[in-house]
């Protein structure tokens, strides 16, 4: 490292994930982007395709050749599709480098899980048992230190920052958890899809992949992880209008007595003490526009005195504290350096 920085790769840097990868990495202060892929603009100068970056990094897109990204770089983000980032992983992690991936590859612990989902196999149980999930608010020891990361995905942050306080007091009866979530069309990529064309998104707002959307396993996953319980999610994801963002609601019922309200807060501000990027909302309610373009996730929690039930809200950028930021988050945590490093956007 001639520069004395710590060399970065991002493989898949020319979708909305790898996009926003690499502009926080160009601005951290410990860390030089030094590598870059795309099948699609190789060769092509990243401030041609990316025009805000110019005379800041003289890089050229290239093809994701593993020989190639392990003797340019130290440490590699992999924002590719599911199913293709898993067969870098284990070539990578090999040749000396950390790895961080922000696929689904690595995050589910049960591989017949992982198949029945996403229709493809898993990586190899071996490389999977390597990655401890990358929530630093709910599993920092386990990232400190590690060298292979699976970054959580959108969806999941945003409910089980919601959810960690309450479901590690043990609070909430776990099989009455009900999530509804809104997310931006940015969520799935940089793609051509009709169902994410600007006049079926425009003006509209729909629900999707009720009953079977693929980050529900991850939820409960992690959520019984941090319970210590087995816990069932009923999920009900929608497509609203926005550039980027998720705005989450979660209902449930409470395991024994109610708590009261004060309680309740004082439950989330302790949890979150030492968390810089969990914002908790006592007077008000999460909102997207305050955290677009930030690492931070605001949360809430109400008790609803009326119905005997407790209300979770939260609300996060997807593509950045959903993928590249907390991405970057967990390489600050790796490397014991202060976690908010090149994240005050």
């Amino acid at each position: 490292m001639s520069s004395g920085k710590l060399r970065a790769a991002v493989v898949g840097a020319s979708g909305y994930t790898g996009e926003k990868l690499v502009k926080i990495l160009c601005g951290h202060p410990r860390i030089e982007l030094a590598y870059a892929t795309s099948r699609q603009h190789a060769g092509r100068a990243l401030s041609e395709v990316f025009p805000e970056l110019g005379g800041r990094v003289s890089l050229r897109f290239a093809e994701p050749d593993p020989s190639r990204i392990a003797a340019a770089a130290d440490v590699a983000f992999l924002a590719l599709p599911h199913g293709e980032s898993g067969k870098l992983a284990g070539p990578l992690l090999q040749a000396g480098l950390a790895v961080l991936d922000l696929s689904a590859d690595l995050r589910l612990k049960d591989r017949a899980v992982y198949r029945e989902y996403y229709g493809v196999d898993a990586p190899e149980q071996g490389l999977i048992d390597l990655a401890p999930y990358g929530s630093p608010e709910t599993n920092r020891e386990a990232i400190a230190g590690a060298r292979l990361i699976a970054v959580p995905g959108c969806y999941p942050t945003s409910v089980l920052l919601a959810l960690a306080p309450a479901m590690s007091a043990r609070l909430l009866d776990p099989n009455s958890i009900i999530v509804a979530s809104a997310s931006s069309p940015t969520g799935a990529g940089r793609k051509v899809d009709p169902a994410y064309l600007f006049a079926e998104c425009h003006e509209n707002v729909r629900a999707y992949g009720v009953l079977r959307h693929r980050h529900t396993p991850e939820m409960e996953q992690e959520l019984s992880r941090v319970g210590g319980e087995r816990v069932t999610v009923q999920f009900i994801p929608h497509l609203v209008p926005l550039n980027a963002g998720i705005h989450t609601t979660v209902i449930a019922s409470c395991r024994g007595e109610l708590p009261g309200q004060a309680g309740l807060d004082e439950m989330y501000r302790g949890y979150y003490a030492r968390a810089p990027f969990v914002r908790v909302c006592v007077g008000g309610l999460p909102e997207v526009r305050r955290v677009a373009g930030t690492n931070v996730c605001e949360v809430a929690a109400r008790v609803d005195e009326r119905t005997g039930r407790l209300l979770f809200f939260s609300a996060e950028d997807n593509l950045v504290k959903g993928a590249a930021g907390q991405a970057v988050q967990c390489l600050n945590v790796m490397r014991g350096w202060p976690e908010e490093e090149g994240l005050a956007l």
